[in-house]
């Protein structure tokens, strides 16, 4: 069985017409996984609870009771929780830590019939954007072996673009869906602050931070959003607003209005490739009738800042509970209750996050709080009101969703100021709580893909991916 040739509504029609089984998917992925060790991606493949759930799918079909995700091979990201499974966020600091307790959007997958196949790899505690900073080395991109896949969400970007599973969960906290999506020519969709539940996501940054799949399809984003989203006694940050049926409303309907703003198209930094193509798309959705403006925004060069540092102000806090006591790595070298901290959190930690942790604990120190922490909050709700001052009159903001196609491994591993920057065009959408989507339109010369982006204003999932569908289907 090809896997490169199977999308899940292909697989769902023949599970469900008994051509095929869900055993027999199973095992085609997995000799696909095996076959691609090369590439880095899969830290764990769980073969155990993805067969036994092959085969509890096989039953419900026979008895006609399958759940909507029936036939989907699905990989989820080493942050999110698996009761019964290794978790590490690619960090040794979580060595051999097995979770007591699954995401809730774990059981909403395995509640549709999705069978999980395994956790891949991410930048440590999802902080980078290549997919280097991982413990267990970097992520290769199956497009081009010298190219990364993007991060920090790369291990799942890259399962999904290597064709060794249908669709991936990731989580995005300042671009970590989208960015690889662009960098490996999938589709990756950051939902609304509030639509997905984050319990069980190991916390990076906790106003930030938010569950999203990555696929091939708008369709099947639609779908396992329809799954995931929804209303979580065990998230209090969560809206209890209905959820529609994504999946079943993707036909656009109207003309819309649409900003561009002139300094994502004009920045200095955009590749020149990418810049035309993003031009090329806003001259084909005028031609479409969609009215498509130019829009001023004076705070592009704030939104790197303020990113970084309220996330790694809730970093440093967030990852104070890494202590070598109660769960994870310990230090062999320790001999006294300060040795265990410092040295197992010395050891236990990669460069990243340990630069993450001194940056974000520095900005909430006495004498700096408000210098830095203050004024960045200040400033993300003047990024808050603008951006929504102008989704108030335009139903989609559009832009490249990042500024050049993949870097070569190691290009940039070792100067951390480019690699933030790296977020430039996508942290807005965090920073405000909207939903964005990727979009796989473009290609370079080099054969390397790259995303447009299309945020939206909140909980408009509905319509970003109607007219998502539209814009893929018209190229």
């Amino acid at each position: 069985m090809d896997t490169s040739k199977l999308s899940f509504s292909s697989a769902r029609e023949n599970l469900l017409s008994k051509q095929i089984t869900a055993v027999e998917l199973y095992h085609a992925f997995l000799k696909k996984i095996k076959d691609s060790a090369d590439l880095n991606i899969f830290l764990e493949v769980f073969e155990e609870s993805a067969l036994a759930k092959a085969q509890e799918v096989d039953q419900k079909v026979k008895a006609g009771t399958a759940g909507k995700l029936a036939g989907m091979v699905i990989s989820i990201k080493d942050n999110i929780c698996y009761a019964g499974h290794s978790v590490s966020a690619s960090s040794r600091i979580l060595e051999k830590f097995e979770s007591l307790y699954s995401a809730t959007v774990v059981d909403r997958l395995l509640g549709e019939d999705a069978i999980i196949i395994g956790r891949t790899n991410c930048d440590e505690f999802a902080m980078g954007s290549s997919n280097e900073n991982s413990f267990f080395g970097a992520v290769k991109n199956p497009i081009d072996q010298e190219y990364v896949p993007g991060g920090s969400s790369g291990g799942a970007a890259a399962s999904v673009a290597a064709n060794l599973c249908m669709a991936a969960l990731g989580s995005d906290t300042g671009g970590s869906i989208r960015q690889p999506a662009s960098f490996t020519g999938t589709l990756g969709l950051k939902p609304t602050y509030g639509r997905v539940s984050r319990h069980g996501l190991i916390a990076y940054a906790s106003s930030f931070d938010q569950i999203g799949p990555i696929c091939k399809s708008v369709e099947e984003a639609a779908l396992i959003l329809e799954v995931i989203a929804g209303s979580d006694e065990y998230d209090s940050t969560l809206s209890n607003r209905e959820v529609p049926s994504y999946s079943k409303k993707l036909n656009q309907e109207g003309k819309k209005k649409i900003a561009y703003l002139d300094c994502y198209v004009e920045h200095e930094g955009i590749n020149a490739e990418v810049k035309n193509r993003t031009l090329e798309i806003i001259e084909k959705l005028k031609e479409d009738g969609h009215q498509v403006d130019r829009i001023e925004f004076d705070l592009l060069d704030q939104l790197v800042p303020i990113y970084y540092i309220l996330t790694t102000a809730e970093a440093s806090s967030n990852l104070a509970r890494y202590d070598g006591i109660h769960f994870g790595y310990r230090s062999e070298n320790a001999h006294d209750l300060k040795s265990t901290y410092v040295k197992s959190r010395t050891e236990g930690f990669g460069p990243e996050v340990k630069r993450r942790i001194m940056l974000g604990t520095y900005v909430l120190s006495a004498g700096y709080y408000d210098s830095y922490y203050g004024k960045a909050q200040k400033l993300r709700r003047m990024v808050r009101e603008k951006t929504r001052s102008i989704l108030a009159d335009y139903d989609f903001i559009l832009s490249p969703t990042t500024p050049h196609g993949a870097f070569k491994l190691e290009e940039q591993v070792d100067d951390p100021i480019k690699m933030y920057l790296e977020d430039i065009f996508t942290v807005q959408a965090n920073i405000v709580g909207i939903p964005a989507i990727s979009l796989p339109l473009g290609k370079l010369s080099n054969g390397l893909p790259f995303g447009i982006q299309f945020m939206a204003d909140l909980f408009k999932e509905q319509e970003l991916l109607a007219f998502s569908t539209e814009v893929v289907n018209k190229g």
